[in-house]
């Protein structure tokens, strides 16, 4: 395993971050395919015996009991590894009954109970906040980094504007800035690389993309399938509609997979690694840890990266960014 520093926090973490999200009770939340806790707890066991230290979850998945099942996994290791999680952004009754900062302090508290610690690392906004001022928010993501309940903030979720102008303004205030994005980026979606990657690049943040393997579409040959493909419903929004064009794309890293002996999630993460720091990869198998470390030691020519990125067209935006609800509560 190969480390490194997340942007501009100081906090080091591996290159490769296990994503928590297949972990939780499945009758607690949306995903059915999800995993209970003994087998949570070899897939994170085997991840941190791999050199993996960083590990996200969030508020959301699977009813708080994702956050639940981390915590207790990694409870004898906490001082050794990097937890990261995410809180959602005011919805439906909570609007009326909490302020933007009580909100936060009550999902950093929740969140604190339920993984069983006392600080979170990395404490990520799961998508922008369109109810609550976003200066409002920084103190309040400051206050509890000064309280010691969070070492880091992050963002998910968002635009390229917004998260310029968050940053703009805690520096003029003197408080946390975003150290890290969270976003839909992969070979499949490579989006970010229009505005997204470069205020990155410019301003030393983290790039820490979900859905680094396409929910599992760039891990697995034309044709093959598997659980979570045929009950994901979620992720079938976000890939159906572009199946044909992305074809072309997963062929070439099967092909390249076939030629230099090593599996699709390598040569996909591989690719992956290339432009960003660390990407949150799934695991519901033991196995799957394997791939996703294999990639951090497996370099691609500049030739080979050219051949896997020539078919890709621009995408439609997808996800939390492309559903148009998540700004129609808002206004």
């Amino acid at each position: 395993m190969k480390y490194t520093k997340l942007g501009n926090s100081g906090i080091e973490v591996s290159r490769i971050c296990l994503g928590c999200m297949g972990f939780g009770k499945a009758e607690a939340g949306f995903h059915k395919w999800t995993l209970p806790y003994e087998d949570t707890k070899k897939i994170i066991d085997y991840a941190v015996d791999q050199g993996i230290t960083f590990f996200d979850t969030a508020m959301a998945y699977q009813g708080g009991t994702s956050e639940e099942f981390v915590g207790k996994a990694l409870r004898d290791v906490r001082d050794k590894v990097v937890i990261a999680t995410k809180y959602t952004p005011r919805m439906g009754e909570a609007l009326e009954k909490y302020s933007g900062t009580e909100w936060i302090n009550k999902c950093i508290n929740d969140s604190l109970t339920r993984l069983g610690t006392d600080y979170i690392d990395l404490y990520i906004m799961h998508s922008w906040d369109y109810n609550t001022p976003v200066l409002e928010s920084l103190h309040a993501l400051n206050a509890a980094k000064e309280a010691g309940k969070i070492r880091a903030i992050g963002i998910s979720n968002c635009w390229s504007w917004q998260l310029a102008k968050a940053n703009a303004l805690a520096e003029k205030e003197g408080l946390a800035p975003f150290v890290s994005v969270q976003s839909h980026y992969n070979l499949l979606a490579r989006e970010d690389e229009r505005e997204l990657r470069n205020l990155c690049l410019e301003d030393n943040i983290a790039m820490t993309p979900y859905s680094a393997l396409a929910s599992g579409r760039l891990s697995k040959k034309p044709g093959e399938t598997s659980k979570r493909l045929e009950l994901d419903a979620y992720a079938k929004t976000k890939y159906d509609a572009t199946a044909d064009q992305d074809a072309k794309i997963i062929e070439r890293v099967y092909e390249l997979s076939q030629k230099k002996g090593v599996s699709m999630t390598e040569i996909s993460l591989a690719w992956l690694l290339t432009k960003v720091t660390s990407p949150v990869v799934g695991a519901t198998k033991v196995s799957h840890i394997d791939g996703a470390v294999g990639a951090v030691n497996l370099e691609l020519s500049e030739e080979e990266i050219k051949y896997l990125e020539e078919p890709y067209v621009p995408h439609a935006i997808v996800g939390v960014l492309g559903t148009s609800g998540w700004r129609k509560q808002a206004q």
